[in-house]
């Protein structure tokens, strides 16, 4: 078992106290949106000798990874586990599937575009589905509500771009008259105008404060999101998607193709190991509309929430329908300090502890981990146990 440190990312949306907070860290006034434990390029861990995690993984696949990781992955650590804390809507976005992706950074590469070059939008080859599970209330929009009930919520708004929008999905109340819809927002050639935006964010104000909302939480949502994003197409897109709200523990899978923003709350993510992400909207950065329009899924479709699955007495499982992850949740209570217990598990497994102190054992290692430290775990050194009294996480592979 080694140490890791997570990588920080301050991202304009974050807030400036949830993560330096867990990770028992002064503020320093910048915004901590994320925190990074994995190996992925852009931003791999550190081990406590200073090495990169996805260089340790290349030196040694086969001992870092275990055979069936290996052979289904090749290389790499398929999943990233992040720390997210937005205090701020993030951007309106939707991640590619993995022939896409494939396909778009072989493009990016042969253009010789940098990696960090502002004209790019795949940072990796792969796709990026993902689960959050909240530790703290957690909201978002995620995917679109049938075209009927988007209908609805544009009724009788009496803006001009809603009217028309409203007319576009009563003639066709289809996936493709919604597509048509949210193109209609968001394609460059297509964009309203500011004024316009403006228009639809009054109208749903002076409808919330009448009373009649079909909806009050999604027209406060435009509200905030207005806020932050004054005159953004993408705010007016928020009448088409799906409100989420997340108590701490429950969790929601977001396919790749789903368009949605996290708004905010404290959570951990969970995902392929990918770092592209295609913006419509609600951002300062790049947004590539015509990209995004080629891998979104406007299918009426609800949050796909997962329900953790009890493992052990002390182990519960959140299992997402794809190859590259799942997490684990461990509760070590107090009457549990003396007592040896079983961590259901195996393969590469990334262990970061949310409250308590617990140790961890293996057959010849044992590291005592406090809230917001993390270690990660090779498939050589096999079965996990755990003494103490706290509360951990388990990234691993299926």
């Amino acid at each position: 078992m080694q140490a890791l440190e997570g990588q920080i990312q301050h991202y304009l949306w974050g807030s400036q106290s949830a993560i330096p907070e867990f990770l028992g860290r002064t503020p320093d006034g910048s915004p901590w949106a994320e925190a990074w434990y994995g190996a992925h390029p852009v931003a791999p861990s550190l081990l406590a000798d200073g090495r990169r995690l996805d260089d340790v993984i290349t030196a040694d696949p086969a001992t870092m990874l275990g055979e069936g990781v290996l052979r289904a992955f090749s290389d790499r650590l398929p999943y990233l586990l992040k720390v997210i804390a937005p205090a701020k809507p993030l951007s309106l976005q939707v991640h590619p599937k993995r022939e896409h992706a494939a396909e778009s950074f072989a493009a990016e590469e042969a253009a010789g575009l940098a990696i960090d070059s502002p004209l790019r939008s795949y940072r990796d080859d792969n796709h990026k589905p993902e689960m959050v599970i909240a530790l703290t209330r957690f909201t978002a929009v995620c995917g679109f509500r049938t075209p009927r009930r988007a209908a609805t919520l544009l009724e009788g708004l009496g803006a001009d771009l809603t009217d028309r929008l409203h007319a576009l999905l009563a003639r066709n109340p289809t996936a493709h008259g919604m597509r048509a819809a949210f193109r209609a927002l968001v394609a460059t050639s297509m964009r309203p105008s500011a004024e316009k935006v403006a228009e639809v964010v009054a109208a749903c104000a002076a409808r919330l404060e009448r009373g009649e909302s079909p909806s009050p939480r999604i027209d406060r949502t435009i509200a905030r999101m207005a806020e932050h994003f004054p005159g953004d197409p993408g705010v007016v897109a928020v009448l088409l998607l799906n409100p989420v709200t997340l108590q701490p523990g429950e969790a929601m899978y977001v396919p790749a193709g789903a368009l949605h923003a996290y708004i905010d709350g404290v959570g951990l993510e969970i995902m392929a190991a990918s770092d592209n992400v295609l913006r419509a909207g609600l951002t300062p950065k790049r947004v590539d509309a015509e990209e995004m329009l080629q891998c979104v899924d406007v299918v009426a479709a609800p949050p796909v929430r997962i329900a953790p699955e009890r493992l052990t007495s002390s182990t519960v499982a959140y299992f997402a329908p794809v190859d590259d992850f799942e997490l684990m949740e461990t509760v070590l209570p107090a009457e549990s300090a003396e007592g040896l217990v079983s961590i259901p598990g195996a393969g590469p497994r990334i262990v970061l502890a949310l409250e308590g102190e617990v140790t961890l054992f293996t057959a010849e290692t044992e590291v005592l981990l406090r809230r917001g430290e993390a270690v990660f775990v090779s498939a050589a050194e096999g079965a996990l146990s755990a003494r103490g009294e706290g509360r951990f996480v388990q990234a691993c592979v299926p």
